[in-house]
């Protein structure tokens, strides 16, 4: 792919077009040993070798992070009244954005890419990406929900979800905690299923997304950028 010189080190993070003009005024800018003289010039994404002073900058098209995401915080690019998800991706070079969202109060793994055509996929309701959750709930959960679980829950005169898988943890009068996979997004999906079995959601986390896992020593609001076998595996 061939960029100007100026848009390549804006996408990777190097500074504004405008910083990067007077860089390379300053003779700081080479590409191939050559130094660039006019920000106008034309690169190689694939084979030119571009240097920003003794630094090589390699291009990366598509970036992709796995954040576990806090309770309090937007599944947005930007909001003008709250932290989003985007904003705690502090190396971040290229307009990310979550892929989905999850619920404010709701943690958990969260994809943020640049990648339009992965996260098409990964949400398309065609393709059916399982979407594991814990959920802790007021209510009692019972064998009799496991099943109108898996034989696709009828939510609200509205709304028939469909089949999904519930794994009871611990089950009591008062309380109950589960596993709960599902295969659609719907808006307040399993909130909207618990209501439907009597239950309310008192907590929520999103543990897996297709073959994504959310690592077990990742804490709220940290992320790692994934590996390319990560990728392929998406």
């Amino acid at each position: 792919m061939k960029l100007r010189i100026d848009k390549y080190l804006a996408d990777m993070g190097i500074g504004s077009r405008r910083q990067i003009k007077d860089f390379i005024r300053d003779g700081l800018v080479s590409v191939n040993g050559k130094t660039i003289t006019s920000a106008n010039a034309k690169v190689d994404t694939d084979c030119d070798n571009i240097f920003f002073g003794s630094e090589l900058v390699e291009y990366v098209r598509y970036e992709y992070y796995v954040i576990n995401k806090p309770a309090g915080v937007i599944s947005a690019t930007e909001d003008a009244h709250a932290a989003t998800v985007v904003d705690l991706i502090k190396e971040a070079k290229k307009d990310v954005f979550p892929v989905g969202r999850l619920d404010k109060d709701t943690e958990g793994l969260l994809l943020i890419t640049n990648d339009g055509m992965l996260a098409h996929n990964l949400l398309s309701p065609k393709k059916h990406v399982d979407k594991k959750y814990y959920a802790e709930v007021l209510g009692t959960l019972t064998s009799d929900h496991v099943k109108l679980v898996e034989e696709g829950l009828q939510v609200d005169e509205d709304f028939k979800a469909l089949p999904a898988v519930l794994e009871i943890i611990e089950a009591d009068s008062t309380h109950s905690s589960c596993y709960i996979t599902i295969r659609e997004g719907k808006y307040h999906q399993i909130k909207r299923m618990m209501e439907a079995m009597g239950c309310q959601v008192t907590y929520l986390k999103r543990l897996s997304m297709g073959a994504l896992k959310l690592p077990e020593n990742l804490k709220p609001g940290e992320y790692v950028r994934l590996s390319a076998e990560d990728v392929k595996k998406l």
